[in-house]
């Protein structure tokens, strides 16, 4: 019966904390076989992975033939191993059974024509195996480790010592719980991936003109990330960003506008000023009209009163339509705009009847895009809410930061942007990043319609312009831009 050094028991400790540790799927399925393989001396293994019928092939190993086949993750070509009681590491699976064979050549329990075929095929000569089942800690089937050729230390090949049976069994009981913390792991980003990305479809699939923003941006952040860390690596950025902060900053991204599922439609697609309302206006001034004709038809207004006001009343419907459209409102305009809400025409009964309702007023007056300061108000606590809503959701210390990075996309540099008005001294370089992309995809968008895209050159001259105003990062913008001309070049229909 073999037995152990002080070493060795040290060696096996450190290999469980190895194994508990491990973050890496790849890594693991090394550390479990090579491992093993250590241990019992041996000259091959072979770790195979427990799928709906059959066994596949994961990592192999064979030192006297220099093989080393899945250690990086890629697939081994070869079929997997159905489960049938023939075959001995199916056996094992099937009854969780440690299996110790001391000469494949002269056992006839389990079909060895698969070893024996490969054996003439290489010159290899198999001989001892020890196969062991993978089970967690609820019984669950992980997979089966088999281990080849035990050797003395002259280096014959012997059978596997029985006493190694319990230590590789530990060993792989160890392993198999690894597997499935892993598994757990992935399960629940996998959940909460998922999550995301519902809520992402809600936000974008409730307004046409939303529609791929949020995934624009969560894409332009994960790019303009592994740009920076290329970057860094040549020496041109300082930072870099390990895969949790870029998992955090995608994430963030992804969900950045979910505080838009509280905006009232009206507001979230509003096209132009006046929207619907538009009609409202026109429809008023023909009734208007109507009423202006019967009063000069009753004596009560004379011809060149009536055609005065009438040809006004046209003027107006012209002037509302071409500023219900403008972007941004000019001065000689505006003034006119108030003018024209100034007037009121009269029933005979005596009731008033304002040319233009105050939110109408209100809508024609806007400085500049479609949203009253009201509307704009409603559409900037979508912010707050996105914060509001995330506060809710427990993030675990690995996504510690997601909420305050979603809910912080409209801050400036300069404190000039909400909800909290952070200060560049609060703005780590992922608040500065996405900023930076929901500012860009806006201007590029071109599913907004009462705006078209801004073209590539003239986005980033834009973005240039704002840092040069102390409202975005600098160097962070001289770097998307460099990104952007190398990735984004059919950007707002650029080519």
């Amino acid at each position: 019966m073999v037995k152990f050094t002080e070493k060795q028991f040290k060696d096996i400790l450190e290999i469980g904390i190895m194994l508990a540790v491990e973050k890496n799927h790849n890594h693991l399925f090394g550390l479990i076989l090579e491992n093993a393989m250590t241990i019992t001396n041996c000259d091959g293994g072979t770790l195979y992975l427990a799928q709906e019928d059959s066994l596949a092939f994961k990592i192999m190993r064979t030192i006297s033939m220099n093989v080393y086949e899945g250690s990086d993750g890629e697939i081994i070509s070869l079929p997997p191993v159905p489960l049938r009681e023939e075959n001995v590491c199916a056996y094992s699976a099937i009854h969780r059974q440690t299996i110790n064979i001391q000469d494949v050549y002269h056992n006839e329990e389990f079909d060895f024509s698969g070893p024996k075929s490969y054996d003439s095929m290489t010159g290899y000569h198999t001989k001892s195996i020890l196969v062991i089942p993978l089970q967690n800690h609820e019984n669950e089937l992980i997979g089966v480790l088999q281990l080849i050729n035990a050797m003395d230390e002259q280096g014959n090949v012997i059978a596997f010592d029985p006493g190694f049976e319990r230590i590789v069994l530990s060993l792989a009981s160890q392993a198999a719980i690894s597997i499935s913390n892993m598994r757990y792991i992935q399960e629940i980003k996998g959940l909460l991936y998922s999550f995301v990305e519902a809520m992402a479809t809600v936000v974008d699939r409730r307004t046409p003109y939303n529609a791929n923003h949020t995934r624009n941006v969560a894409m332009y952040a994960s790019e303009f990330v592994d740009y920076l860390n290329q970057e860094h690596r040549s020496g041109r950025y300082r930072e870099y960003f390990d895969s949790n902060r870029k998992e955090q900053l995608v994430l963030a991204a992804s969900l950045h506008d979910i505080g838009k599922m509280t905006v009232p439609l009206s507001v979230m697609n509003k096209a132009t000023r006046l929207d619907s309302h538009l009609q409202e206006i026109l429809t008023r001034f023909e009734l208007i009209r109507s009423y202006l004709k019967i009063d000069f038809y009753e004596n009560r207004i004379s011809r060149e009163e009536c055609r005065q006001k009438l040809s006004y009343l046209d003027n107006a419907a012209v002037l509302v339509q071409k500023v219900n459209t403008l972007s941004i409102l000019p001065k000689e305009l505006e003034e006119s705009v108030i003018e024209l809400s100034s007037h009121i025409y009269k029933k005979e009964d005596g009731e008033e009847l304002p040319y233009l309702s105050k939110y109408e007023r209100d809508c024609l007056l806007i400085h500049r895009g479609t949203l009253t300061d009201e509307e704009r108000k409603v559409m900037e606590d979508h912010v707050v809410m996105t914060s509001r809503i995330l506060d809710n959701i427990h993030f675990n210390y690995h996504y510690r930061n997601v909420p305050l990075w979603a809910g912080s996309h409209h801050e400036l540099l300069d404190g000039s942007g909400y909800p909290m008005h952070l200060t560049a001294e609060q703005m780590p370089a992922e608040i500065r990043i996405l900023a930076l992309a929901d500012i860009f995809d806006a201007l590029t968008a071109k599913d907004r319609p009462y705006k078209e895209p801004v073209p590539l050159e003239e986005a980033l001259r834009i973005l240039r312009d704002m840092a040069e105003r102390g409202k975005l990062d600098q160097e962070l913008v001289e770097l998307f831009a460099g990104y952007a001309r190398q990735n984004l070049r059919t950007v707002a229909g650029l080519l």
